[in-house]
């Protein structure tokens, strides 16, 4: 199977039917999304189209993008781009095969193709009877397309395996963001083409762009015999490597064992003919090093150490919201050490400001919506046990670089007051429920988790508020009081009512309502800004330019 010419991925139409096509059909305007079987296969399959666009059809610059943004190519175009490239993108046969070993590894012990997925258990979770919420025998057989892309998953998220056996590129279990059309009717095109960007971005310090070519194994390693990395010194270092090749990084060394016979694939549910049961993978390949950035994932350097490499953004317990929104959106290598995906970077601040000298210039050019979609999606890591697949959309608000810097203080201003108020509904839960609090032990992230699902709304509101607020502000733009005084009363609200909640939610026989009224007394007293320890919330109130307390309702009483 050729995986840039065979009809192997599920495309939905608008009108909701799935159809099985080549990687082409992405010109088709009636193809709104893919619709794959599985959540980590989902955000694979959008990272192996945004790499063969990056690949196939790179614009030059952003007046090239634009073009193709507005006017698509047909299928035809794409098609004669990719076609170049195809003997690289074959999953099977003597030669080269995708994202495989050169070597037919005959030398290695068979294993079950279950091991392509992340989330199987593993041979100590099988021999130690621990596969208790991922069983064991769930997978026993993939039709080649599921294979395709549980080889694609496991080598650009490759988490740690054990002596020998190689992280990926980004290290295990790194964040993906994409940026998103507002709207969710939008084409696939324009949901993948607002992820690519010049050869100039892509090209770091020590790189040099090239023309991609089908035989570079800079940029396809499975062009050529493996690097093995069984000695120091064989490091796989950007700059001796092609700027395209995160896209296509493969540090694990598998080969994959097909069969001709009728078999259902145990991840899709269709029946088959060709299917693989079996794989061969062998330790020691391509060993990452260096300071890598993936072009479609978030890092973070230390400000402190410049010259250490940076680290891709994990996802962690309690999943993503809108206190890592910043750190996702709003480059900050000085102070908080932020660094957006390259791709999320290149959106927000050339490709919308792109189209807006465009329109200026009078050309008649739709402006690209600057309320996008930030999708972030991963798994949560614990060395090589998955915990989660995390996967959420946010808003993606775009003001011009050098107000950047303003929205970024502003957001740390709002998030930083939820997390004192989550902080401090939680604390006062605690004191209600125990009568010596530091002594209790568990988890209570779970009050913080519901507290931010609960403001989440309001968050987004304030960013519209600070993108409007900076679009008509002057030379030094002041934190409108309204957006401020409205995020306020929110958290101040939906604390109040989460304590409510929580506070007696334990066994009867454990309640006490004189610790419960003291709780609710000291929670009162600090988002009041009345208690000792409320000093966050005055300076909130005074540099926002709102006052605590409420105006009392105009009635027709007073009035008259």
């Amino acid at each position: 199977m050729n995986l840039l010419n065979d009809p192997w991925l599920p495309f939905r139409t608008k009108e909701g039917a799935i159809d099985y096509r080549s990687p082409s059909a992405v010109a088709d305007p009636d193809i709104v999304d893919l619709a794959l079987p599985r959540a980590d296969f989902q955000g694979a399959a959008y990272q192996f189209l945004i790499g063969l666009l990056q690949t196939a059809l790179p614009p030059q610059d952003h007046g090239d993008w634009l073009d193709r943004f507005i006017e698509p190519p047909d299928i035809d175009e794409l098609e004669a781009a990719f076609a170049p490239f195809a003997s690289a993108f074959e999953l099977d046969g003597d030669g080269p095969r995708f994202m495989q070993d050169l070597d037919p590894l005959d030398d290695v012990k068979e294993a079950t193709v279950s091991g392509l997925l992340i989330d199987a258990p593993g041979a100590n979770g099988i021999k130690n009877n621990t596969d208790f919420f991922v069983k064991r025998g769930r997978v026993e057989a993939m039709c080649e397309d599921c294979a395709a892309l549980a080889l694609f998953t496991m080598q650009i998220n490759a988490p740690a395996g054990g002596a020998g056996i190689r992280v990926g590129l980004r290290g295990g279990g790194p964040l993906t963001t994409l940026v998103l059309p507002e709207s969710a009717d939008a084409g696939l095109w324009s949901r993948l083409w607002l992820n690519v960007v010049t050869p100039q971005v892509l090209t770091r310090p020590g790189q040099s762009w090239q023309a991609p070519s089908v035989d570079d194994d800079s940029l396809f390693l499975w062009m050529a015999p493996t690097r093995v990395s069984d000695k120091k010194g064989t490091e796989v270092l950007p700059e001796g490597m092609h700027p395209l090749h995160p896209y296509w990084s493969m540090p694990r060394r598998f080969r994959l064992l097909f069969e001709d016979e009728a078999c259902r694939c145990d991840i899709c549910g269709r029946e088959v003919t060709r299917f693989a049961r079996r794989i061969r993978a062998k330790k020691q390949g391509a060993n990452y090093d260096g300071p890598w950035l993936h072009p479609l994932t978030p890092y973070r350097r230390d400000p402190k150490k410049p010259n250490e490499p940076p680290l891709s953004t994990k996802g962690q317990p309690g999943g993503l919201g809108y206190q890592h929104w910043s750190n996702l959106v709003l480059h900050d290598a000085d102070t908080s050490g932020a660094l957006p995906a390259l791709s999320v970077q290149d959106y927000v601040s050339r490709k919308v400001w792109t189209i807006d000298e465009e329109r200026r210039a009078g050309e008649e050019v739709a402006a690209l919506l600057k309320h996008a979609r930030l999708w972030a999606c991963g798994y949560d890591m614990d060395n090589m046990k998955p915990r989660g697949w995390y996967s959420i959309e946010m808003p993606l608000v775009a003001v011009p670089p050098a107000q950047q810097e303003q929205l970024r203080a502003w957001v740390q201003r709002f998030t930083d007051l939820a997390r004192q108020v989550a902080w401090m509904v939680r604390t006062q839960v605690k004191n209600a429920w125990f009568e010596n609090p530091a002594d209790a032990k568990g988890d209570m992230s779970h009050l913080d988790l519901a507290f931010y699902d609960a403001t989440r709304g309001a968050f987004f509101d304030a960013l519209y508020g600070f993108q409007k607020t900076l679009a008509e502000a002057g030379e030094i733009p002041c934190l409108p009081p309204e957006v401020s005084e409205r995020w306020y009363r929110t958290l101040k609200r939906e604390g109040m009512a989460l304590f409510e909640e929580q506070a007696l939610s334990g066994a009867l026989e454990a309640a006490d309502l004189k610790r419960s009224t003291a709780a609710r007394r000291q929670l009162q007293g600090f988002l009041a800004g009345r208690s000792k320890g409320s000093k966050a919330i005055r300076q909130f109130a005074e540099t926002g330019g709102f006052s605590l307390v409420a105006e009392p309702a105009v009635t027709e009483e007073s009035v008259s």
